[in-house]
């Protein structure tokens, strides 16, 4: 009897971290889809550019709360703790009309919010159900970052 195949793209994924991650690049890129998603064990949270993926940082935190830029009021999300992720230079200003808002209330994953595009600077928040661990990636064709929040 064969073995199946073993997939190659799940091979490749980075493991799940509870520390901070970076990376990207240091181009501009406009932000042009932001979308959420659950699977078995994670839910996903991807932004897509027209360029390559910019500068980005992903930290887990203890709280849902986030600071708006400009303003410095104070933002509360869905879920107990969450998920910091900035990226920079970019915008999704004038390259991106979706929502800036997502509720899908998984089993990780319970709300998303832009909290800042300002000064080539964007900042999403993740609310998550409680403390989680974080992968995060960048795919081409098109240039993605993707998060992923683990379950457990």
């Amino acid at each position: 009897m064969t073995q199946p195949a073993a997939d190659p793209v799940a091979q490749a994924l980075p493991a799940f971290s509870c520390s901070p991650v970076s990376g990207g690049a240091s181009t501009r890129a406009g932000i042009t889809a932001v979308r959420v998603g659950s699977n078995p064990g994670f839910d996903r949270f991807v932004i897509q550019f027209d360029g390559p993926v910019p500068g980005y940082a992903v930290a887990p935190q203890a709280t849902s709360s986030f600071v708006a830029d400009a303003s410095g009021q104070s933002v509360h999300l869905a879920g107990a703790a969450g998920v910091a992720i900035r990226l920079s230079p970019s915008s999704g200003q004038g390259t991106y009309s979706g929502p800036n808002a997502f509720t899908p209330a998984y089993a990780a994953l319970r709300e998303a919010r832009q909290v800042g595009d300002f000064e080539a600077v964007v900042h999403w928040g993740l609310g998550t159900a409680g403390p989680t661990c974080i992968r995060a990636f960048t795919l081409t064709s098109p240039a993605r970052l993707v998060v992923d929040v683990s379950h457990t």
